[in-house]
């Protein structure tokens, strides 16, 4: 978080990928600096350079003024690239010349601007092996992965289970309702392996924190086969409410 390096953030979706870059930005110098997230997978291809760098008026239908993009509303502080290996090949080039040299320009511009950015990316894809597939190009992998960061998922940490429903009884207002997950049931938690990882989880907190102490009351059921019904493995357990 101190240093100034540009950092790449693999792991499942519902890991938390998000919630770490955000931890290193408030640990950095750059705290109270710009904060600018991409979706990189919820951009339409055609208009991912305008996105990331902006355009000026009448660069393309649709240009009505000026726009400044992603990088640019980021200078002084950090870019968060969400999603970097939905990307389309395509486009890498000119992101990866813009990163090398911290120089942006806008579509339909001739100049070009310094930005002061630090990039922190996240994918829930190994870029070695979209690399290896010609899926994504080497060089901007080692631009990105100055630091690489894994976040396990969560069935490799089940240990973290009780700390993360405290955690969550906390964000939701409901300490109260700690009574809710007493050890047999964190006991059970542990048994199911959370293919949503953190997310699931949270939701399953909150739901139960909705629903009460219902002893038949737990999280979806995991869709791997090795858990589907009449399959063995762990399951997550059942639903029963009862509804007049």
């Amino acid at each position: 978080a101190k240093s100034s390096s540009d950092v790449l953030i693999e792991g499942e979706n519902g890991t938390g990928k998000e919630v770490v870059a955000s931890e290193i930005v408030r640990h950095s110098a750059r705290a109270h600096k710009p904060f600018v997230v991409v979706d990189c997978s919820a951009i339409a291809p055609n208009l991912i350079e305008s996105e990331l760098f902006g355009h000026v008026r009448g660069a393309f239908t649709g240009a009505a003024r000026d726009r400044d993009g992603a990088l640019a509303e980021a200078d002084g502080g950090t870019v968060f690239l969400d999603e970097i290996g939905e990307l389309p090949l395509e486009a890498q080039p000119k992101l990866l010349r813009a990163l090398a040299s911290r120089e942006i320009r806008r579509v339909g511009e001739n100049r070009t601007r310094k930005v002061d950015i630090r990039v922190i990316a996240a994918t829930n894809r190994r870029l070695e092996a979209e690399v290896n597939n010609g899926r994504f190009r080497e060089d901007l992998y080692y631009r990105l992965s100055v630091v690489t960061i894994r976040v396990p998922p969560l069935r490799e940490r089940k240990d973290d289970l009780p700390i993360l429903v405290d955690c969550f009884l906390k964000q939701l207002g409901a300490e109260n309702k700690s009574h809710l997950f007493t050890p047999e049931v964190l006991e059970e938690m542990s048994r199911y392996d959370w293919p949503g990882n953190v997310r699931e989880l949270r939701n399953f907190v909150e739901r139960r924190i909705v629903f009460g102490n219902n002893p038949d009351f737990a999280a979806p059921s995991d869709p791997s086969p090795a858990s589907q019904p009449g399959k063995d493995g762990p399951q997550a357990p059942a639903i029963n409410i009862e509804i007049p």
